[in-house]
């Protein structure tokens, strides 16, 4: 198990740095001008200041290896310092990745961001794989039944209709009509005592609402299809034969092995937590990651998006490399050598 992951660990290493060059290159080459959103009457020697200040005057190359070891070194430097306090060589002139837009470090704007990203589709995605589990071993075992059937329907449902127009219906009969939850999601809202906190659940419970919805019946077709596959194999015959409780049969063999193709759509999903839900939060303006996205790709903040696409990028990989480790638990068949 060691020697396999340290292989798939030293395979990731090339393969993140070609992603890195490539999103580099592309995100380079579009045709964004850092300083197309300042006033018109701004000199053009003036504009030229401004991107030789942000290294554009150097080549391309010499900027992605001047990014690559800001990510790579100095950043991981900076918050290994801000969390142990542990100075490690030249912290203040260490270069770190600016934003163009807010000339603030790229990973503090991140770090902002993430706590709400986490709160509300970090949860939302949690309740989506704990709702999905059950559904989708009952309407697999009671195929064709009341259940399965009012289960397929709605998960066909929530899994056809896109976040943004059950988002706008949530917010319309239970926002506007309704009044029973606010529409707009306050990011500068802290939980201090009781009444914050409820406060709190109810902002939350409209856009987790939606997400949950959208995730759970994605994973319940998965895994009700998979459950249908497995529960006429022969080792189900044999361990019915010898005369195991039902609920073992179906709770310990089959779902266990029903859980190994959904296990790479629930670890190749996570990335998308941190990533957040570009739609969703743009709907309930929950100042998450996905919003800083959106902002960072309309003002043209090259660092920013690249930055945040490489992350994303990391945490694929990351979680590719889990999922291959987790067939492993589930499957007793599957050995690493």
């Amino acid at each position: 198990m060691f020697t396999f992951v340290l292989r798939r660990l030293l395979i990731a290493i090339p393969t993140l740095l070609v992603i890195s060059f490539v999103i580099f290159f592309i995100l380079d080459s579009a045709p964004n001008d850092p300083t197309g959103n300042l006033p018109l009457t701004i000199p053009p020697e003036v504009r030229q200041k401004i991107r030789d200040s942000l290294g554009l005057d150097q080549p391309m190359y010499v900027r992605y290896v001047k990014w690559l070891r800001q990510f790579l070194i100095y950043e991981p430097l900076n918050l290994l310092e801000e969390n142990t306090g542990i100075k490690i060589g030249d912290s203040e002139g260490r270069l770190r990745i600016v934003s163009y837009a807010t000339r603030s470090p790229v990973m503090e704007l991140i770090a902002e961001r993430m706590p709400q990203t986490l709160w509300v589709v970090g949860v939302a995605y949690l309740l989506g794989i704990i709702i999905s589990i059950p559904i989708g071993v009952i309407s697999a075992y009671r195929q064709y039944s009341i259940f399965d059937q009012v289960g397929t329907f709605v998960s066909l449902i929530g899994f056809s209709l896109p976040t943004f127009f059950t988002g706008l219906l949530m917010i319309i009969i239970f926002g506007v009509k309704l009044r029973w939850f606010p529409s707009v999601y306050d990011t500068t809202l802290v939980v201090k005592d009781w009444k914050t906190f409820v406060l709190q659940v109810k902002q939350m419970i409209m856009p987790v609402t939606v997400l949950t919805f959208f995730n759970a019946s994605r994973l319940t077709r998965f895994l009700r299809s998979s459950m249908l596959d497995n529960l006429n194999m022969d080792y189900v015959r044999t361990a019915r034969a010898k005369g195991q409780k039902e609920q073992v049969v179906v709770w310990g063999h089959v779902l266990r092995n029903s859980l190994i193709p959904v296990v790479t759509l629930i670890a190749l999903g996570i990335p998308g937590i941190f990533g957040g839900a570009i739609i969703t939060e743009q709907i309930f303006r929950v100042n998450g990651l996905g919003q800083l996205l959106i902002i960072a790709i309309q003002g043209a903040d090259i660092p920013l998006v690249q930055t945040l696409t490489f992350i994303f990028a990391v945490l694929i990989v990351f979680f590719n490399i889990i999922a291959d480790v987790a067939y492993g638990f589930l499957d007793p068949r599957i050995r690493y050598s």
